[in-house]
């Protein structure tokens, strides 16, 4: 059973994330947060509602989870857990 999906936007923000990343530190670092991202995920599938509401961002039931410097933002209502972005914590998130 699938504990959570990527949306589109997702998927790509997650491509582009790791790609940003092996560029700047290296495949090494890549990889490392990558693990770091899915591990997150897991551990927010079991307990959605580990993650915090940014209420000045969005009045979307969206919750925000900091990994390293990125934050992933899901929907803790869906099933499985719907990762909606996954953005550097400095860009404009939505």
């Amino acid at each position: 059973m699938t504990r959570y999906r990527f949306s589109e936007a997702a998927r790509r923000d997650l491509v582009r994330l790791v790609d940003y990343v092996c560029e700047d530190s290296g495949p090494d670092r890549a990889e490392a947060l990558a693990g770091a991202v899915f591990q997150a995920l897991e551990r927010l599938a079991r307990m959605p509602g580990l993650g915090h509401r940014r209420e000045d961002l969005t009045d979307a039931d969206l919750r925000f989870w900091p990994v390293s410097s990125w934050l992933i933002v899901y929907d803790p209502n869906a099933s499985p857990l719907e990762v909606v972005r996954v953005l550097h914590g400095a860009r404009r998130v939505l």
